[in-house]
């Protein structure tokens, strides 16, 4: 099976036409309510499910489009474009389902991906605790075996979509003794007895996506609900980020392609000492490198879908770790100089909430932290490099 690695088909064109036009219509007008009110997306959720684009990762065998990687991107790069809270429900559908995907029994794959597939839950996934960030192995969460399940005890932070999904990937601590390798995975129901989960994070951008502490207080999860052999977790964790940083590199160039598009727009017709500033060419340069360091980064993410569709096939691809890090932290920071730029273009008004580019710089300033925060994937990259 071989993906043409630059060039997305046919098919990926059609597929971003098609999702442009649902966030144009149904997602874009409600965006900067979304974040205003800072309430989930649930017109937006409708809208995508109705198109079937809500998880379009899952296969065809569980009920989904069994849509490849560049899909996956192409989607969600379109709907962060008209509003970044909203591209968290494809992109954190996939984030919770990777594990199994990757990891987890045929039974609990066919007892949890239909479901996502239909639209009765989200997947969420809970790895960050108070102490354990960028250093997760540092977890604290238990999960201490009784009979045929097991009890799991802690609390999870960061939790994007927490209260609103239906399911969590829950890593946590099987063996205290064992460092990474003590550290299993589970599918835990937001139904289960004990789930409950903390306050809403209040946030610089990305609010209508909630982010909460997921809290587990002798929480009985069935033996057959762990993802994977017991010890497993943190290697399907690192395995599952390889492939879903990439989603974090589309969900920012969605956010930078939105604000280029309309800083455009409002230079083409803004008029300053008698022509449209667009004439000016300090503007213009600004103009080209935003444009530049986007495609730049959207053909290094590309790429990197690429390599996560092989490795999701069996293929090897020995340096997906490296481009999928590598995607994410330039298209996170090419995000943020873009949409700052923009703010810039607009001059007075682009700090003002009357126009979309504020949102934007704050919604991509998530993308530079999440997933692994840029400091840690050039931690990831020189490791790679060096090894």
């Amino acid at each position: 099976m071989s993906f043409p690695l630059y060039a997305p088909a046919e098919e990926h064109q059609m597929l971003r036409e098609t999702v442009r036009a649902l966030s144009d219509e149904k997602i874009a007008p409600h965006a900067a309510t979304v974040d205003e009110s800072a309430e989930f997306p649930w017109d937006a959720y409708k809208a995508l499910l109705a198109a079937e684009l809500h998880a379009v990762h899952i296969p065809e065998q569980y009920g989904g489009a069994g849509a490849d990687a560049l899909a996956a991107v192409i989607v969600i790069e379109e709907v962060a474009r008209a509003c970044a809270s909203s591209s968290l429900i494809p992109a954190v559908n996939k984030l919770g389902t990777v594990p199994l995907l990757l990891s987890a029994s045929e039974e609990l794959k066919q007892a949890y991906l239909p479901r996502v597939a239909r639209g009765e839950g989200m997947f969420s996934y809970a790895l960050s605790e108070p102490e354990a960030g960028s250093d997760a192995a540092a977890m604290k969460t238990r999960a201490v075996r009784d009979g045929d399940h097991y009890v799991l005890n802690g609390t999870k932070m960061w939790i994007t979509n927490a209260g609103v999904s239906e399911f969590y990937t829950v890593m946590a601590v099987t063996d205290p003794g064992a460092g990474a390798r003590g550290i299993s995975a589970f599918v835990v129901e937001k139904g289960d007895e004990g789930v409950s989960f903390g306050a809403k994070e209040k946030k610089l951008g990305i609010k209508g996506s909630p982010t909460r502490q997921v809290i587990l207080e002798n929480v009985r999860v069935p033996a057959d609900r762990m993802i994977g052999e017991e010890g497993t977790g943190f290697k399907t964790a690192l395995a599952t980020l390889d492939h879903t940083r990439i989603t974090i590199a589309a969900q920012a160039l969605g956010i930078a392609q939105g604000a280029l598009d309309y800083a455009i727009g409002y230079v083409k017709e803004r008029k300053q000492f008698g022509k449209p500033i667009a004439e000016f060419q300090g503007l213009q340069f600004m103009i080209a490198d935003m444009a530049m360091k986007l495609e730049a980064a959207r053909q290094l993410t590309y790429a990197a879908a690429a390599k996560s569709e092989a490795a999701m096939h069996g293929d090897r691809a020995p340096d997906l770790t490296f481009f999928s890090s590598a995607a994410k932290c330039a298209a996170s920071d090419a995000a943020m100089e873009i949409t700052t730029d923009a703010v810039q273009l607009l001059g007075g008004y682009g700090y003002t909430r009357d126009y979309p580019v504020e949102r934007m710089m704050r919604d991509a300033k998530i993308t530079q932290i999440y997933e692994g925060t840029n400091q840690i994937q050039r931690m990831v990259m020189a490791r790679q490099l060096l090894k």
